[in-house]
């Protein structure tokens, strides 16, 4: 079977039309706020956007999501505007996608398979592209009893990029066979990343998360001195770098850059990623990137936070930063902000104002938030002890009447996986 990166290399520009469907009562972000992200992904993707159209409705419609007659009206406007593309911001049901592509005449795709077509043109390294790959598969899985006529009209189209090509010559076992052996390609990158993780327990580890496009990789370029890819459209970065950094009282931590979320992220896409989002979870110190120039921005804070949720991140101390001040210059914005985010830092992360000032804040949390801890252990526990080593600096190691007792630094952010796993440990007074 082909890899979904085998793809046409027929460049196509597709003609996109946005559509947002609303359930009566629901709150978040508007209507036209969803559309604008929706259109910048389909910009993202190398469509133009050539029109756009909401519903608000009692219930969704089982067989096509939109009533009747918004569906005669879809299409006159595919007619009239040339499109050759629909865009569901709604996850749409494999039926719905079928009956709306029958009756509207041209392909029909929702915000998932958007996404999913993103990540598979930013895909650059062998895991990331394993990643999406799972992600493709798991998603076109329930759909292989559609009808997917459109493949066979636009080779290389948008949600067409990926197994999808591949669609009219497999079948669900073959598929299931490619997902199982994706996930065990994934397992021994994981292994090998858990390898590469060893060692850190001296370092104290920082990761930059947040929603897509708000500048973390501007902000790990200023803060580290590299050049990762940081460029203004959604999803420049798909792998986590890490890379170290010497603070300003010549402490050195370790910094990670992320994937950036986004709202109603598909869930295969956050499954098969994993093994890149344990960069955050664990971490000993997240700092939320937030553009504060966006105009959701509390609707963006609020994924973010149930993201970090969902991949196991809750209880990990967060730094709120806001970004791109050199946009929007406005003092009584900030004091609110700090009401509102205790601890909220402000910075330029392209412009350089308030990065130094970050990083002494990073250091002064570093520095109060070690502790020392007295750790006792059998001396054949190998597994307590490489868990110890991975996790704290240890100092200093004393045998007594037949255990070994190891004095270790360590963030208190730590001390809850050292309990989950069994070491025992006490706090030392004072720090010593």
């Amino acid at each position: 079977m082909r890899s979904f990166f085998e793809t046409s290399k027929k460049k196509i520009r597709q003609r996109a039309i946005v559509v947002g469907v609303y359930k009566k009562g629901d709150s978040g972000e508007t209507g036209e706020a969803i559309l604008d992200e929706l259109s910048s992904l389909c910009r993202t993707a190398g469509a133009s956007v050539v029109g756009r159209m909401t519903q608000l409705l009692d219930r969704f419609n089982s067989s096509t999501l939109i009533g009747s007659g918004k569906v005669d009206e879809l299409a006159a406007h595919i007619r009239e505007r040339k499109a050759n593309l629909v865009v569901f911001d709604t996850i749409l049901s494999p039926s719905q996608q079928v009956n709306l592509e029958k009756r509207l005449g041209t392909q029909v795709i929702d915000r998932p398979a958007l996404i999913l077509d993103i990540f598979a043109i930013h895909a650059k390294t062998r895991e990331a592209r394993t990643q999406v790959e799972l992600a493709q598969m798991q998603y076109i899985l329930p759909r292989l009893a559609g009808g997917w006529t459109h493949l066979e009209r636009q080779e290389g189209a948008i949600g067409t990029r990926g197994p999808g090509e591949t669609q009219l010559e497999t079948d669900r076992r073959l598929v299931r066979k490619r997902i199982m052996d994706l996930k065990k390609k994934l397992d021994n990158i994981e292994g090998e990343r858990h390898i590469q993780r060893k060692g850190r327990g001296e370092f104290f580890n920082l990761c930059l998360v947040g929603y897509t496009n708000a500048g973390k990789s501007t902000l790990f370029n200023r803060l580290t001195g590299e050049n990762v890819v940081a460029e203004d459209y959604l999803f420049a970065t798909l792998d986590s770098t890490t890379r170290k950094v010497r603070l300003p009282r010549r402490n050195t931590i370790l910094l990670s850059d992320t994937v950036g979320f986004i709202r109603n992220l598909p869930v295969p896409l956050v499954a098969s990623f994993k093994s890149t989002l344990l960069e955050a979870s664990e971490a000993d110190l997240l700092i939320h990137v937030i553009d504060i120039s966006d105009r959701e921005y509390e609707e963006r804070i609020g994924t973010v936070t149930q993201v970090l949720d969902e991949i196991g991140c809750r209880g990990i101390p967060v730094m709120p930063v806001f970004n791109k001040i050199d946009r929007k210059n406005d003092p009584d914005l900030y004091m609110g902000l700090i009401r509102q985010y205790p601890g909220a830092r402000f910075v330029s992360a392209s412009s350089g104002e308030g990065i130094n000032k970050l990083k002494e804040d990073i250091e002064n949390y570093m520095e109060q938030s070690r502790i020392t801890i007295l750790a006792t252990m059998n001396p054949q526990d190998s597994r307590g002890y490489g868990l110890l080593q991975s996790l704290t600096y240890v100092s200093e190691t004393i045998s007594v009447d037949g255990v070994i007792q190891f004095k270790a630094r360590l963030p208190k952010s730590r001390l809850g996986k050292l309990k989950s796993q069994g070491i025992e440990f006490e706090v030392l007074e004072n720090n010593r």
